[in-house]
């Protein structure tokens, strides 16, 4: 690797699997300190095991601001700045119209906005100048799909908080950009879809790509490393899809 990092301190939420876990290790081994959470202690601990380098767990549920104050109150004792936030913590489920409750819609909007505002919030004091922050967002936010209205309304969000947040930080000169990416090669899949759908869902969707796959976590993590280095120093509001092209057609 390049240590396009070397000297920064990075927060990934959600950083134990899938996304979170690929942008963990490659941080890390561009020569980030990286402190990662997630919900399940267990699962922290693997991936402190799997990711190598300087790396540190936190559980905590991002939707929680009591688990966000212990979340920097420890960057802030250990490591008394942060260079680059991911705020990535997320959660989906297909609900039709018909069949949206009050806890589907808690769950979802609780973890994916709510979450997500207070991460940033939260974080702003800690946030060296010239910080990065990057946001997961998805290509359901561009489209209408069945079945995903909650989860595709909170992912069109993001995309207008990181407008209106640039604006918000553009004292300290803190660049806020985003990445939206198609489907991608998780356990979320399975969790959505079911174990005995999970292939035949991913086959389908890869048929429509035309890079013909669907996405790899390595391939959004390439795409959060670049927008936490100071190669994208000048890119500042952008929504970055990763999604092999799909959403270009």
């Amino acid at each position: 690797m390049t240590n396009r990092l070397n000297g920064k301190v990075a927060l990934v939420t959600g950083g134990s699997s899938g996304i979170g876990l690929a942008t963990a290790k490659r941080f890390a081994s561009e020569g980030a300190t990286v402190y990662i959470t997630g919900r399940k202690q267990e699962a922290l601990d693997a991936a402190v095991n799997s990711i190598g380098g300087n790396v540190k767990a936190i559980q905590a549920d991002s939707s929680r601001l009591a688990d966000l104050d212990k979340v920097y109150a420890t960057i802030r004792t250990q490591s008394g700045k942060l260079d680059v936030l991911f705020a990535n913590a997320g959660t989906a489920a297909f609900v039709p119209l018909s069949g949206i409750t009050e806890e589907h819609y808690d769950s979802i909007v609780n973890t994916n906005l709510k979450g997500v505002i207070f991460t940033v919030q939260q974080a702003v004091p800690l946030l060296s100048e010239g910080a990065s922050i990057i946001l997961t967002s998805s290509t359901a936010g561009y489209r209408g799909m069945e079945a995903f209205s909650v989860y595709s309304a909170t992912k069109a969000a993001i995309r207008q908080l990181a407008r209106s947040w640039l604006i918000d930080l553009k004292a300290k000169k803190i660049r806020v950009n985003v990445v939206s990416p198609g489907m991608v090669d998780t356990p979320a899949i399975a969790g959505l879809v079911g174990d005995a759908n999970a292939a035949g869902m991913k086959a389908h969707v890869a048929s429509t790509i035309p890079l013909g796959r669907i996405a790899l976590p390595e391939d959004v993590a390439s795409a959060a490393t670049f927008l936490a280095s100071d190669d994208a120093a000048y890119i500042n509001g952008v929504d970055l899809p990763v999604d092999g092209g799909s959403s270009q057609i």
